[in-house]
């Protein structure tokens, strides 16, 4: 297999994407929208358990400042085009500082985040600032009495510790660095072949939302295989200025192209199709085909690939356009070609999307163009070829192809979500597909 992928098409002369996606202001959100229990969790094991006494600096026993209570009353982010993210938190605090009282402390906590690309290739969610401010609210004593609430921010903020706040600030966010790994991860396609999206470069960051471009990769037996090389580069298309869905994912036909191309080398498609035709029926259209084989065998075809598939998209539609020499033999126990034909055939396929899978299915064969490469029987002609052979490819060749494709392909996602409300629009050279995130309800 090595020196097979050594002679194919040469590898990626220069890095470039074939698709990639972009997260809009209202995915980020969304994204807010289901961090806030994610945070208040992690501020609740972070502040109230016994072995931080620390976070607050006076205190000169655990028992002294306890937080009871943490409750996240805001959470946003914002966009910083060509920097990154703002995330703003507003957190309220129960602190029993004696056993009778308790009083509310609001932390406020502003911190800018951005993204990088580490040496291994995955993408880090990076804390570039953090300012976190405190002020105390109404102790129970106050409220019972209905005093005017006394504001002690000087105070408090000698006494809460900052810097532990903002050590893990990104943490807070439901996008931990082993999420944006997830990306990177790679993905069955077939028990032998693998999928892998690689960012090329730490997103970019505009109004329009937070734009990465990926590198597709596919493995075969454990080895990365050599892609065609694209004729024409890829670029992300420019986002629409207001999109109401979180997310678009953008597909480039060359995507399509390198995906049949690496299930071929996979041998997905070698084909064996069974065939209506007998020896002895044959025989009655081409009379050498008697002194060939003296017993009545049953007819078999073998596909494999002439030269690599092509996948052609245009506004509205995609076409998968097969090269195949398909081999024409007999024989129960071993098999015996005695014909072989070239079949050009071009397949319109339907793109969806469930889950987290791109479903790719063949729906309906428009042309199909067969012609002799070699015969053991004589001469024969396109027309006997057709009448014997084109509705047996024309069905078989299809239903295995989609037999292949059944499970579909996964799509760059992290684990924990998944894609809803999805639209796939197929343009020329690419296709686009808006979608919203849905947050698993996993256990553990």
């Amino acid at each position: 297999l090595s020196i097979l992928l050594s002679l194919l098409v040469p590898t990626h002369t220069t890095r470039s994407p074939d698709c990639g996606g972009i997260l809009t202001p209202s995915g980020l959100s969304y994204l807010a929208e289901i961090s806030k229990p994610h945070a208040e969790a992690v501020l609740r094991q972070d502040l109230m358990a016994p072995t931080v006494p620390d976070l607050f600096l006076g205190s000169p026993s655990p028992s002294r400042n306890q937080v009871n209570s943490v409750k996240v009353a805001e959470l946003s982010l914002s966009l910083i085009p060509d920097t990154g993210l703002r995330l703003s938190i507003d957190v309220d605090l129960g602190v029993t500082p004696a056993p009778s009282t308790t009083k509310v402390i609001r932390l406020s906590i502003l911190a800018d985040l951005h993204v990088e690309m580490n040496p291994e290739g995955n993408l880090e969610l990076v804390t570039s600032a953090c300012k976190p401010t405190v002020e105390e609210m109404q102790s129970t004593e106050e409220m019972e009495r209905s005093t005017p609430c006394k504001s002690s921010s000087s105070d408090m903020d000698k006494e809460i510790n900052v810097d532990k706040i903002c050590l893990e600030v990104s943490k807070l966010l439901l996008l931990p660095n082993e999420q944006l790994m997830s990306l990177t991860a790679p993905f069955p396609v077939t028990p032998s072949c693998q999928v892998q999206y690689l960012p090329l470069a730490a997103p970019m960051f505009s109004e329009q939302g937070i734009t990465i471009s990926l590198q597709t990769t596919f493995q075969v037996a454990g080895m990365v295989i050599p892609l065609p090389v694209s004729p024409v580069p890829f670029s992300m298309p420019e986002p629409a200025s207001s999109s109401p869905s979180h997310l678009t994912l953008a597909f480039s036909e060359h995507f399509y192209t390198s995906l049949f191309f690496a299930l071929e080398i996979a041998g997905a498609f070698n084909m064996t199709i069974p065939s209506p035709l007998t020896t002895a029926t044959m025989s009655q259209k081409i009379t050498q085909m008697a002194s060939l084989f003296q017993e009545d065998l049953p007819v078999m075809l073998q596909a494999v690939f002439r030269s690599s598939s092509r996948v052609v998209l245009e506004e509205g539609k995609a076409a998968l356009k097969l090269f195949l020499t398909v081999h024409v033999g007999a024989g129960s126990s071993a098999f015996q070609s005695f014909l072989s034909m070239n079949v050009d055939l071009s397949a319109g396929i339907l793109l969806s999307v469930t889950d987290t899978r791109m479903m790719i299915s063949a729906a309906t064969i428009e042309d199909v163009e067969l012609s002799l490469a070699a015969s053991d029987v004589g001469p024969m002609p396109a027309a006997l070829l057709e009448e014997l052979f084109l509705p047996t490819i024309r069905e078989e060749v299809l239903s295995q192809i989609n037999v292949v494709l059944s499970e579909g392909v996964f799509l760059p996602h992290m684990y924990s979500f998944t894609y809803t409300d999805v639209n796939v629009v197929i343009h020329k050279d690419y296709v686009l597909v808006p979608c919203n995130l849905k947050l698993h309800s996993r256990t553990g």
